[in-house]
């Protein structure tokens, strides 16, 4: 009587994949924490459809008023303005809190247009549905 043999089982390239899987978490980790988070008290105003793109460098309007840019609370926004190269004047990002007042966000533009802003660009939230 002969034995049967069994047929040899085909090994899938499981570590391989499980390796790929952990360099992409921890690509996505890394990635997620480059950028600096703005500040815990901010709630960005909402917008729908709109393009938009990172903001590099912005300067913080708070629900009071008070402005900050990178994590420093500023005086008043002549001093911001002056520390600003000619190009960067050019275009001004701002990023309100959404409990700010829209009389003081207009008003806020408008010095920054008085003070040689080419261009102001207000950052909000990309509303989903």
């Amino acid at each position: 009587m002969r034995r049967l043999e069994k047929p040899k089982s085909h090994r899938e390239p499981t570590i391989a994949l499980i390796n790929i899987v952990f360099l992409m978490l921890v690509f996505f980790m890394v990635a997620g924490t480059l950028a600096a988070p703005l500040d815990t008290s901010m709630a960005l105003v909402e917008t729908r459809d709109l393009e938009g793109r990172a903001p590099p460098d912005t300067l913080l309007i708070h629900p009071d008023g008070r402005l900050s840019f990178r994590g420093e609370y500023l005086e008043n926004i002549a001093a911001y303005m002056e520390t600003l190269s000619e190009d960067e004047r050019k275009t001004i990002r701002l990023v309100p809190d959404r409990a700010l007042d829209a009389a003081a966000l207009v008003a806020l533009t408008r010095e920054l247009r008085g003070l040689g802003a080419e261009r102001v660009m207000i950052v909000t939230q990309r509303g989903l549905e």
